[in-house]
């Protein structure tokens, strides 16, 4: 049975969200449960501080569902959150890379 689960998961398709947040404690925490408690299984994770500082920019690599564009849109309505845009899967393509070589 698990010889098919790596066959199984090359098919899924993944989304890459950008996510621009206020940086204070706690904030990945709820960005990240709400992918949670919705059951979605968030596949890889990079956060970098954006600017002065205050602020920080979460890519977030997750499974492209029919219910990710309300996920989206519940990520929007946090308080912390300036902006969420999906966009290329290559940021992490590219470190995956730099961890396997």
């Amino acid at each position: 049975m698990n010889a098919s689960l790596p066959a199984e998961n090359q098919r899924l398709s993944r989304a890459v969200l950008r996510i621009d947040v206020t940086d204070h404690a706690g904030v990945m925490s709820h960005v990240v449960g709400l992918f949670s408690r919705r059951a979605c299984n968030v596949e890889a994770i990079l956060c970098l501080p954006a600017g002065d500082g205050r602020h920080s920019r979460i890519w977030l690599q997750v499974e492209d569902n029919p219910r990710l564009p309300a996920m989206i849109r519940q990520v929007e309505k946090l308080i912390d959150v300036q902006s969420v845009a999906r966009c290329d899967a290559g940021i992490f393509e590219r470190l995956s890379g730099l961890a396997a070589g």
